[in-house]
């Protein structure tokens, strides 16, 4: 009886089998119990234990299942009779048709192996042989990601190796004489080739290739490789060669206990610029700081003017670089940042423009026991730099010298209480009291060199919200809104810097000031109306309507007599444009949003919508803007156009998309482009075409061509279950 005890201890720690994959038990770890089922368990003679009929062992999260198990203790091995099934951890399963293991199971033989990882990759071998118990050796084996059926017909694609050594510990795998196969004919031969298992997220090695062709760029290859410096940090460099650029291009990225970074860039030389030699770099970043503070930064830099769209990196026209530290509490915001632009477009100068831009805000909330209510203060600090030395106004759209260099001080209190009076209606009062402290340098005799100004305000709001729930459930919300607002003082006479565009929109509709920076303020007394619809049902479909307006007892001026706000900002004369903005969605995705202002002729002064529809199968867009002329915000003339981008997937392996840009003005495309994806379990096959008809001093139109494919398993994961084929029956 002791020896069957031994025996079956022997058999039980067999079951442990790392038989692949499993890393050993640390030393001094604690011997967990296991379990062995099996039709029938006897001693043959004095050394052999025999498990026999659906012989079932369970042990640290592993499950072996096999047909007979034997153990030979004066030859200390263990014969497994199969067919064998073992599913280790991290969905992993093993199945062979018998084996033969030494009794550390360090080293043995399994025939007729398949190994499925992460439900996706598999490996079949004539023969599969353990080795001290990190390295399994595959003979004659076939890899696939792909659906293998059992119709006799090939897989998708596959590897083809006379021998692959996966090493468990580093998780790679090694293959000799490698030969890539499509549908068994095969294409590609490596004589080595190494590839992460799929158990491996970062490792060293190349990533998915892709041919493009370019009218502007040529025809050519990118093949990216990704390095692994560390846990922490790692390096893509991608060689992109056409037959007109040389480019190399980059990505580096690391994480720190506190934050991360990420720089991109490329460097190119090609003969399409002002200079053989272009490139660019990104980079950005946010660390932790004490006390609750973060420090982001970014930095965009290009060395050529038309070297980001030419390559596609980027459509940006104004380039901005910026490090910043901010901390939000509940009650409290502080913020500072320096931020340098640079402009790409053709007749801007960066020499007039604001190129170095400070800012410094600080807010803070405050409940006052015996006032009641909520005393809000806030203190703010900018100043931007040209480096013009000029000190008269050139060509452009503004009458302010054009080397101007702004200080401007700010600092405020506002006091809001609420209340609920009869009926239900929702009051609000609120008054305030704000400085504004100006330094101009290089003036001239287009404005003040200094200039202070002190502004009370003082506002009271009213609003009725009501409610209706019809005999289906559907909600209807209607809720009539109206303030009247007095604010003193007067605007003195500063450049005009921060406040070229303003956006009048339901958002903002019962500010006291519509500007968006505090060195306009609009003045006077003032009211504003309004009213809210919503209706929501309980089948999903929500809709919205906004209506509003505002009123001033007198059109806000400059000090030379022109008006304050520009034509198409709605907000020009006594009476405000009437704003209308709604909102349309449905449970099946679709959402569609508008917003217009019109003027006392009910004439549109700007109208933009917006439609989408998102679901399982489409995530489709279009947006259309339409801007009067004003040359208040340098634009001559009208702006009307359509954009449109969407993919759909039409059939459960196939996904279309598009994209187009259209200018309605000038009767023609700015850009567009098509592509199509292919994507069943083991590829990813990718083609797109896309133009650019927009051209000018510097830029030229281009139409693009790519192409790439991707095998699914190794270089991408394949989370998305429904892209998986079936077997035909």
């Amino acid at each position: 009886m002791k020896r069957l005890h031994l025996l079956l201890g022997v058999l039980l720690a067999c079951v442990s089998l790392p038989v692949i994959l499993a890393a050993q038990t640390a030393p001094g770890a604690p011997s967990l119990p296991a379990i062995l089922v099996a039709d029938d368990v006897y001693l043959s003679g004095d050394d052999t234990l025999v498990a026999e009929g659906n012989v079932e062992a369970i042990y640290q999260g592993r499950r072996l299942q096999a047909k007979a198990i034997t153990y030979d203790r004066a030859k200390d091995t263990l014969e497994i009779t199969g067919p064998i099934i073992l599913q280790e951890q991290g969905n992993t399963l093993i199945l062979a048709d018998a084996g033969m293991l030494d009794g550390d199971l360090q080293n043995g033989l399994l025939s007729g192996a398949r190994i499925v990882m992460e439900n996706q990759v598999q490996l079949a071998a004539n023969e599969l042989r353990r080795v001290n118990g990190r390295y399994m050796q595959l003979y004659k084996t076939s890899v696939t990601s792909c659906k293998v059926c059992h119709d006799g017909r090939p897989p998708l694609w596959q590897i083809r190796a006379r021998r692959v050594i996966h090493d468990l510990q580093e998780r790679q795998l090694y293959f000799d004489d490698a030969q890539l196969r499509v549908l068994d004919t095969p294409v590609f031969y490596l004589p080595r080739l190494r590839l992460p298992d799929p158990t491996l997220e970062r490792a060293t090695g190349f990533l998915i290739p892709s041919l493009k062709n370019s009218t502007l760029l040529g025809f050519g290859a990118k093949v990216p490789y990704f390095i692994r410096i560390g846990d922490h940090k790692d390096l893509t460099l991608t060689p992109f060669l056409s037959t007109k650029t040389r480019t190399l291009e980059f990505r580096y990225r690391q994480a720190f206990r506190n934050g991360t970074i990420e720089v991109e860039g490329a460097a190119s030389d090609d003969d399409l610029g002002g200079r053989s030699q272009r490139g660019y770099i990104f980079a950005e970043g946010e660390f932790d700081l004490p006390k609750d503070f973060q420090l982001t930064f970014n930095l965009e830099a290009v060395n050529d003017d038309t070297y980001l769209v030419d390559y596609s990196y980027s459509n940006k026209d104004r380039l901005s670089s910026e490090v910043a530290a901010e901390r939000a509490r509940r009650d409290e915001y502080i913020r500072g940042a320096v931020t340098h632009f640079r402009t790409l477009r053709v007749g801007e100068s960066n020499s007039t423009l604001p190129t170095l831009v400070t800012n410094a805000e600080y807010q803070r909330r405050i409940f006052p026991n015996r006032l009641g209510g909520e005393l809000f203060l806030a203190a703010a600090a900018h100043n931007h730099f040209r480096s013009s030395d000029l000190e008269i106004d050139g060509a452009d759209f503004d009458r302010f010298a054009d080397g101007r260099d702004v200080t401007r001080l700010t600092a405020s209190a506002d006091w809001h209480r609420n209340w609920i009076l009869p009926g239900g209606v929702l009051g609000k009062v609120q008054t305030g009291l704000a400085f504004d402290g100006f330094e101009i340098n290089q003036a001239g005799t287009t404005s003040a060199s200094s200039a202070s100004e002190v502004t009370p305000s003082a506002a009271v709001h009213l609003r009725w919200p009501l409610q209706k729930v019809t005999g289906t459930g559907v909600s209807h919300v209607i809720e009539p809104m109206v303030q009247l607002a007095w604010v003193g003082g007067s605007n003195p006479d500063v450049p005009n810097d921060e406040n070229t565009r303003i956006e009048f929109d339901e958002g903002n509709l019962f500010n006291l000031s519509h500007y968006s920076a505090p060195d306009r303020r609009e003045r006077g007394t003032m009211a504003a109306y309004g009213v809210n619809w919503t209706r929501i049902d309980p089948d999903g479909w929500q809709s919205s309507l906004a209506l509003g307006q505002v009123v001033r007892d007198e059109q806000q001026l400059e000090s030379d007599g022109s008006p304050s706000f520009s034509k198409v900002s709605g907000l020009q004369t006594r009476f405000s444009d009437v704003l209308v903005a709604g909102q349309f969605k449905n449970a099946n995705g679709l959402t569609v949003t508008a917003r217009s202002l019109f003027d006392d002729a009910f004439d549109p002064t700007k109208a933009e919508a917006r439609a989408s529809w998102r679901n399982d199968l489409a995530d489709i867009g279009a947006t259309f803007v339409w801007l009067r002329n004003d040359p208040a915000e340098e634009r001559p003339g009208t702006v009307s156009e359509w954009a449109f981008d969407g993919s759909y997937r039409v059939a459960k392996h196939w996904t279309g998309n598009a994209e187009w840009r259209y200018d309605a003005i000038a009767d023609r495309s700015i850009r567009a482009g098509v592509g199509v994806n292919y994507t069943n379990e083991c590829v990813d096959i990718a083609i797109s075409v896309s133009r650019r008809f927009t051209s000018s001093t510097i830029l030229e139109p281009s139409t693009d061509i790519g192409f790439t494919v991707g095998l699914r398993g190794f270089t991408t994961k394949t989370g998305d279950k429904s892209y998986v084929r079936t077997c035909r029956k």
